[in-house]
Protein backbone atom coordinates (compact mmCIF):
# COMPACT_ATOMS: atom_id res chain seq x y z
CA UNK A 1 0.00 0.00 0.00
CA UNK A 2 1.22 3.46 -0.90
CA UNK A 3 0.27 6.66 0.88
CA UNK A 4 -0.24 10.11 -0.60
CA UNK A 5 -0.56 13.48 1.09
CA UNK A 6 -3.65 15.50 0.20
CA UNK A 7 -2.89 18.94 -1.23
CA UNK A 8 -5.13 21.98 -1.45
CA UNK A 9 -5.20 23.43 -4.96
CA UNK A 10 -6.57 26.89 -5.73
CA UNK A 11 -7.88 27.25 -2.23
CA UNK A 12 -10.98 25.07 -2.90
CA UNK A 13 -9.94 21.76 -4.50
CA UNK A 14 -8.32 18.81 -2.77
CA UNK A 15 -5.81 16.92 -4.96
CA UNK A 16 -3.75 13.77 -4.54
CA UNK A 17 -1.07 12.38 -6.85
CA UNK A 18 -1.35 9.00 -8.59
CA UNK A 19 1.33 6.30 -8.38
CA UNK A 20 3.49 6.80 -11.46
CA UNK A 21 3.91 3.11 -12.27
CA UNK A 22 0.17 2.46 -12.08
CA UNK A 23 -0.55 5.47 -14.30
CA UNK A 24 1.98 4.33 -16.90
CA UNK A 25 0.66 0.76 -16.91
CA UNK A 26 -2.82 2.04 -17.73
CA UNK A 27 -1.77 4.68 -20.25
CA UNK A 28 -2.79 7.61 -18.09
CA UNK A 29 -1.41 10.99 -19.04
CA UNK A 30 -2.33 14.63 -18.68
CA UNK A 31 -5.93 15.08 -19.80
CA UNK A 32 -6.95 11.45 -19.17
CA UNK A 33 -10.38 10.98 -17.62
CA UNK A 34 -10.73 8.71 -14.61
CA UNK A 35 -13.84 7.27 -12.96
CA UNK A 36 -14.16 7.83 -9.21
CA UNK A 37 -16.53 5.76 -7.07
CA UNK A 38 -17.09 6.82 -3.46
CA UNK A 39 -18.12 3.92 -1.23
CA UNK A 40 -20.02 4.10 2.02
CA UNK A 41 -17.16 2.47 3.91
CA UNK A 42 -14.90 5.49 3.38
CA UNK A 43 -12.99 4.07 0.41
CA UNK A 44 -12.65 5.74 -2.99
CA UNK A 45 -12.16 3.54 -6.05
CA UNK A 46 -10.32 4.98 -9.06
CA UNK A 47 -10.85 3.31 -12.45
CA UNK A 48 -8.45 3.93 -15.29
CA UNK A 49 -11.00 4.50 -18.06
CA UNK A 50 -13.93 6.84 -18.07
CA UNK A 51 -16.72 4.26 -18.27
CA UNK A 52 -15.33 0.72 -18.37
CA UNK A 53 -18.10 -0.93 -16.41
CA UNK A 54 -20.87 0.84 -18.27
CA UNK A 55 -20.01 -0.62 -21.65
CA UNK A 56 -22.08 -3.48 -22.95
CA UNK A 57 -20.72 -6.97 -22.39
CA UNK A 58 -20.61 -8.88 -25.68
CA UNK A 59 -19.15 -12.22 -26.68
CA UNK A 60 -19.15 -14.69 -29.56
CA UNK A 61 -18.97 -18.40 -28.73
CA UNK A 62 -18.34 -21.31 -31.09
CA UNK A 63 -20.87 -24.00 -30.13
CA UNK A 64 -20.39 -26.29 -33.13
CA UNK A 65 -19.13 -29.20 -31.01
CA UNK A 66 -21.40 -28.64 -27.99
CA UNK A 67 -23.90 -31.32 -27.09
CA UNK A 68 -27.46 -30.20 -26.39
CA UNK A 69 -26.78 -30.37 -22.65
CA UNK A 70 -23.51 -28.45 -22.98
CA UNK A 71 -25.24 -25.80 -25.10
CA UNK A 72 -27.95 -25.28 -22.46
CA UNK A 73 -25.35 -25.05 -19.71
CA UNK A 74 -23.28 -22.58 -21.72
CA UNK A 75 -26.27 -20.29 -22.30
CA UNK A 76 -27.13 -20.37 -18.60
CA UNK A 77 -23.53 -19.57 -17.70
CA UNK A 78 -23.32 -16.67 -20.17
CA UNK A 79 -26.51 -15.25 -18.67
CA UNK A 80 -25.27 -15.75 -15.10
CA UNK A 81 -21.92 -14.03 -15.54
CA UNK A 82 -23.63 -10.99 -17.04
CA UNK A 83 -23.25 -10.83 -20.82
CA UNK A 84 -25.67 -8.48 -22.57
CA UNK A 85 -25.23 -9.75 -26.12
CA UNK A 86 -24.24 -13.31 -27.02
CA UNK A 87 -23.61 -14.70 -30.50
CA UNK A 88 -23.71 -18.49 -30.80
CA UNK A 89 -21.59 -19.45 -33.80
CA UNK A 90 -21.78 -22.75 -35.69
CA UNK A 91 -19.95 -22.62 -39.06
CA UNK A 92 -21.62 -25.90 -40.07
CA UNK A 93 -25.06 -24.37 -39.66
CA UNK A 94 -27.63 -24.40 -36.84
CA UNK A 95 -30.18 -27.15 -37.37
CA UNK A 96 -33.85 -26.67 -36.50
CA UNK A 97 -33.32 -28.95 -33.52
CA UNK A 98 -30.43 -26.85 -32.21
CA UNK A 99 -32.43 -23.66 -32.60
CA UNK A 100 -35.21 -25.29 -30.58
CA UNK A 101 -32.68 -26.17 -27.85
CA UNK A 102 -31.52 -22.54 -27.75
CA UNK A 103 -35.09 -21.25 -27.59
CA UNK A 104 -35.91 -23.62 -24.72
CA UNK A 105 -32.81 -22.55 -22.79
CA UNK A 106 -33.55 -18.86 -23.31
CA UNK A 107 -37.15 -19.33 -22.18
CA UNK A 108 -35.80 -20.41 -18.77
CA UNK A 109 -33.91 -17.12 -18.26
CA UNK A 110 -35.39 -13.76 -17.34
CA UNK A 111 -34.32 -10.96 -19.67
CA UNK A 112 -32.63 -13.05 -22.36
CA UNK A 113 -34.30 -13.02 -25.76
CA UNK A 114 -33.44 -14.45 -29.17
CA UNK A 115 -32.64 -11.33 -31.19
CA UNK A 116 -31.82 -12.79 -34.59
CA UNK A 117 -30.87 -16.07 -36.26
CA UNK A 118 -29.10 -17.03 -39.47
CA UNK A 119 -27.70 -20.31 -40.75
CA UNK A 120 -24.49 -19.99 -38.73
CA UNK A 121 -25.27 -17.37 -36.06
CA UNK A 122 -27.87 -17.04 -33.33
CA UNK A 123 -27.76 -13.79 -31.40
CA UNK A 124 -29.17 -13.45 -27.90
CA UNK A 125 -29.64 -10.18 -26.09
CA UNK A 126 -30.56 -9.03 -22.60
CA UNK A 127 -33.56 -6.72 -22.37
CA UNK A 128 -33.59 -6.03 -18.61
CA UNK A 129 -31.41 -3.27 -17.18
CA UNK A 130 -30.35 -3.31 -13.55
CA UNK A 131 -32.23 -0.04 -12.97
CA UNK A 132 -35.44 -2.01 -13.49
CA UNK A 133 -34.48 -4.88 -11.18
CA UNK A 134 -35.00 -5.13 -7.42
CA UNK A 135 -32.95 -8.09 -6.19
CA UNK A 136 -34.58 -8.04 -2.76
CA UNK A 137 -38.09 -8.17 -4.24
CA UNK A 138 -37.01 -11.01 -6.53
CA UNK A 139 -35.75 -12.91 -3.49
CA UNK A 140 -39.05 -12.22 -1.69
CA UNK A 141 -41.02 -13.56 -4.66
CA UNK A 142 -38.84 -16.66 -4.78
CA UNK A 143 -39.38 -17.18 -1.06
CA UNK A 144 -43.18 -17.05 -1.40
CA UNK A 145 -43.09 -19.34 -4.43
CA UNK A 146 -40.81 -21.85 -2.73
CA UNK A 147 -42.95 -22.03 0.41
CA UNK A 148 -46.11 -22.54 -1.66
CA UNK A 149 -44.47 -25.24 -3.77
CA UNK A 150 -43.22 -27.09 -0.71
CA UNK A 151 -46.59 -26.91 1.06
CA UNK A 152 -48.45 -28.10 -2.03
CA UNK A 153 -45.91 -30.89 -2.63
CA UNK A 154 -46.43 -32.31 0.86
CA UNK A 155 -50.21 -32.00 0.50
CA UNK A 156 -50.09 -33.69 -2.91
CA UNK A 157 -48.22 -36.71 -1.54
CA UNK A 158 -50.37 -37.10 1.55
CA UNK A 159 -53.61 -36.70 -0.44
CA UNK A 160 -52.37 -38.54 -3.54
CA UNK A 161 -53.33 -35.51 -5.65
CA UNK A 162 -51.71 -35.88 -9.07
CA UNK A 163 -52.96 -32.53 -10.39
CA UNK A 164 -51.52 -30.64 -7.43
CA UNK A 165 -48.22 -32.49 -7.79
CA UNK A 166 -48.08 -31.59 -11.47
CA UNK A 167 -48.59 -27.91 -10.67
CA UNK A 168 -45.66 -28.05 -8.26
CA UNK A 169 -43.39 -29.53 -10.92
CA UNK A 170 -44.44 -26.96 -13.51
CA UNK A 171 -43.81 -24.03 -11.14
CA UNK A 172 -40.18 -25.07 -10.69
CA UNK A 173 -39.26 -23.25 -13.91
CA UNK A 174 -40.57 -20.02 -12.38
CA UNK A 175 -38.37 -20.58 -9.33
CA UNK A 176 -35.37 -21.25 -11.57
CA UNK A 177 -35.95 -18.03 -13.51
CA UNK A 178 -36.12 -15.93 -10.37
CA UNK A 179 -32.94 -17.48 -9.02
CA UNK A 180 -31.20 -17.01 -12.38
CA UNK A 181 -32.07 -13.29 -12.30
CA UNK A 182 -30.74 -12.84 -8.76
CA UNK A 183 -27.57 -14.75 -9.69
CA UNK A 184 -26.97 -12.67 -12.81
CA UNK A 185 -27.13 -9.32 -11.07
CA UNK A 186 -25.15 -10.50 -8.05
CA UNK A 187 -22.39 -11.82 -10.32
CA UNK A 188 -22.33 -8.60 -12.34
CA UNK A 189 -22.12 -6.54 -9.15
CA UNK A 190 -18.90 -8.34 -8.19
CA UNK A 191 -17.01 -6.72 -11.06
CA UNK A 192 -19.21 -3.84 -12.16
CA UNK A 193 -19.59 -0.80 -9.92
CA UNK A 194 -22.22 0.70 -12.21
CA UNK A 195 -24.31 -2.41 -11.57
CA UNK A 196 -24.03 -1.89 -7.81
CA UNK A 197 -25.13 1.74 -8.19
CA UNK A 198 -28.12 0.79 -10.35
CA UNK A 199 -29.23 -2.00 -8.02
CA UNK A 200 -29.01 0.38 -5.03
CA UNK A 201 -27.78 -2.32 -2.64
CA UNK A 202 -24.32 -2.88 -1.23
CA UNK A 203 -22.33 -5.90 -2.34
CA UNK A 204 -22.74 -7.38 1.15
CA UNK A 205 -26.52 -7.08 0.88
CA UNK A 206 -26.53 -8.53 -2.63
CA UNK A 207 -24.53 -11.52 -1.42
CA UNK A 208 -27.03 -12.14 1.38
CA UNK A 209 -29.97 -11.96 -1.05
CA UNK A 210 -28.17 -14.27 -3.46
CA UNK A 211 -27.26 -16.77 -0.74
CA UNK A 212 -30.78 -16.86 0.65
CA UNK A 213 -32.19 -17.27 -2.86
CA UNK A 214 -29.83 -20.18 -3.45
CA UNK A 215 -31.31 -21.95 -0.44
CA UNK A 216 -34.85 -21.13 -1.60
CA UNK A 217 -34.09 -22.65 -5.00
CA UNK A 218 -32.82 -25.82 -3.33
CA UNK A 219 -35.99 -26.10 -1.26
CA UNK A 220 -38.01 -25.70 -4.46
CA UNK A 221 -36.03 -28.57 -6.00
CA UNK A 222 -36.90 -30.76 -3.01
CA UNK A 223 -40.54 -29.75 -3.39
CA UNK A 224 -40.40 -31.15 -6.93
CA UNK A 225 -38.73 -34.31 -5.63
CA UNK A 226 -41.49 -34.75 -3.05
CA UNK A 227 -44.26 -34.08 -5.58
CA UNK A 228 -42.87 -36.68 -7.97
CA UNK A 229 -43.65 -39.43 -5.45
CA UNK A 230 -47.30 -39.05 -6.47
CA UNK A 231 -46.54 -40.45 -9.93
CA UNK A 232 -45.00 -43.61 -8.42
CA UNK A 233 -47.75 -46.17 -7.70
CA UNK A 234 -45.42 -47.97 -5.28
CA UNK A 235 -44.71 -44.84 -3.24
CA UNK A 236 -47.82 -44.73 -1.07
CA UNK A 237 -47.56 -43.00 2.31
CA UNK A 238 -49.15 -44.95 5.19
CA UNK A 239 -52.06 -43.11 6.79
CA UNK A 240 -50.51 -43.65 10.22
CA UNK A 241 -47.67 -41.31 9.31
CA UNK A 242 -49.64 -38.67 7.39
CA UNK A 243 -50.34 -36.22 10.21
CA UNK A 244 -46.79 -36.35 11.52
CA UNK A 245 -45.32 -35.83 8.06
CA UNK A 246 -47.64 -32.87 7.54
CA UNK A 247 -46.49 -31.33 10.83
CA UNK A 248 -42.83 -31.98 10.05
CA UNK A 249 -43.23 -30.36 6.63
CA UNK A 250 -44.79 -27.27 8.21
CA UNK A 251 -42.01 -27.11 10.82
CA UNK A 252 -39.32 -27.39 8.13
CA UNK A 253 -40.86 -24.51 6.18
CA UNK A 254 -41.07 -22.47 9.36
CA UNK A 255 -37.33 -22.85 9.90
CA UNK A 256 -36.67 -21.43 6.42
CA UNK A 257 -39.29 -18.71 6.72
CA UNK A 258 -38.14 -17.50 10.13
CA UNK A 259 -34.49 -17.37 9.09
CA UNK A 260 -35.39 -15.54 5.87
CA UNK A 261 -37.15 -12.83 7.88
CA UNK A 262 -33.79 -11.65 9.21
CA UNK A 263 -32.30 -11.09 5.74
CA UNK A 264 -35.39 -9.95 3.89
CA UNK A 265 -37.49 -8.27 6.59
CA UNK A 266 -34.96 -7.04 9.18
CA UNK A 267 -36.43 -9.30 11.86
CA UNK A 268 -33.34 -9.20 14.10
CA UNK A 269 -30.94 -11.79 15.41
CA UNK A 270 -33.57 -13.27 17.74
CA UNK A 271 -35.40 -14.62 14.69
CA UNK A 272 -32.21 -16.32 13.49
CA UNK A 273 -31.74 -17.96 16.89
CA UNK A 274 -35.40 -18.99 16.85
CA UNK A 275 -34.91 -20.64 13.45
CA UNK A 276 -31.90 -22.58 14.77
CA UNK A 277 -33.87 -23.71 17.83
CA UNK A 278 -36.76 -24.77 15.60
CA UNK A 279 -34.39 -26.85 13.51
CA UNK A 280 -33.04 -28.65 16.59
CA UNK A 281 -36.60 -29.63 17.53
CA UNK A 282 -37.33 -30.62 13.92
CA UNK A 283 -34.21 -32.78 13.78
CA UNK A 284 -35.24 -34.60 16.95
CA UNK A 285 -38.74 -35.24 15.59
CA UNK A 286 -37.40 -36.56 12.27
CA UNK A 287 -34.88 -38.79 14.04
CA UNK A 288 -37.60 -40.19 16.30
CA UNK A 289 -39.85 -41.02 13.34
CA UNK A 290 -36.89 -42.44 11.44
CA UNK A 291 -36.21 -44.86 14.31
CA UNK A 292 -39.83 -46.00 14.25
CA UNK A 293 -39.47 -46.91 10.60
CA UNK A 294 -36.98 -49.65 11.46
CA UNK A 295 -39.80 -51.62 13.06
CA UNK A 296 -42.43 -50.82 10.42
CA UNK A 297 -44.01 -53.94 9.05
CA UNK A 298 -43.87 -52.86 5.39
CA UNK A 299 -40.27 -52.17 4.27
CA UNK A 300 -41.44 -50.50 1.05
CA UNK A 301 -43.59 -48.01 2.95
CA UNK A 302 -40.78 -47.38 5.42
CA UNK A 303 -38.43 -46.67 2.52
CA UNK A 304 -40.78 -44.10 0.99
CA UNK A 305 -41.34 -42.33 4.29
CA UNK A 306 -37.59 -42.34 4.88
CA UNK A 307 -37.01 -40.59 1.54
CA UNK A 308 -39.64 -37.98 2.37
CA UNK A 309 -38.04 -37.39 5.75
CA UNK A 310 -34.69 -36.87 4.07
CA UNK A 311 -36.13 -34.11 1.88
CA UNK A 312 -37.85 -32.50 4.86
CA UNK A 313 -34.63 -32.61 6.88
CA UNK A 314 -32.75 -31.04 3.96
CA UNK A 315 -35.38 -28.29 3.85
CA UNK A 316 -34.69 -27.49 7.49
CA UNK A 317 -30.94 -27.57 6.85
CA UNK A 318 -31.30 -24.95 4.13
CA UNK A 319 -33.07 -22.81 6.70
CA UNK A 320 -30.09 -23.29 9.02
CA UNK A 321 -27.80 -22.08 6.23
CA UNK A 322 -29.90 -18.92 5.90
CA UNK A 323 -29.90 -18.42 9.67
CA UNK A 324 -26.09 -18.63 9.74
CA UNK A 325 -25.82 -15.87 7.12
CA UNK A 326 -28.49 -13.91 8.98
CA UNK A 327 -26.40 -13.99 12.16
CA UNK A 328 -23.40 -12.77 10.17
CA UNK A 329 -25.56 -9.98 8.73
CA UNK A 330 -26.58 -8.72 12.15
CA UNK A 331 -22.98 -8.81 13.33
CA UNK A 332 -21.85 -6.88 10.22
CA UNK A 333 -24.54 -4.25 10.70
CA UNK A 334 -23.54 -3.90 14.33
CA UNK A 335 -20.00 -3.05 13.26
CA UNK A 336 -21.00 -0.50 10.61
Amino acid sequence: METRKVQLSGGTTFTVSLPKQWAQEHGIEAGSVLSLHANGDGSLLVEASANPAGTEHETTVDVATDSDTALRQRIRALHAVGFDTVTLLDPTGHSDHRRAVVEEAVAELSGFELLSASDSRIQLTNLIDAENVDVRKSALRLRLLMLAMHRDAVDAVLEDDADLADRVVRRDSEADKLFAMVTRHFRRALTNLHEVEKLAYSRAELFEYYYASRQFERVADHAVKIAQFVSDPDAAVPGAFADRLDDIGADARKVVDTAADVILSDAGIEAAHSALDRYDALDEEISALDRELYAHEDPAEAYVVGLLLDSLRRTGEYGVNIAAIAVQQTVREGLD
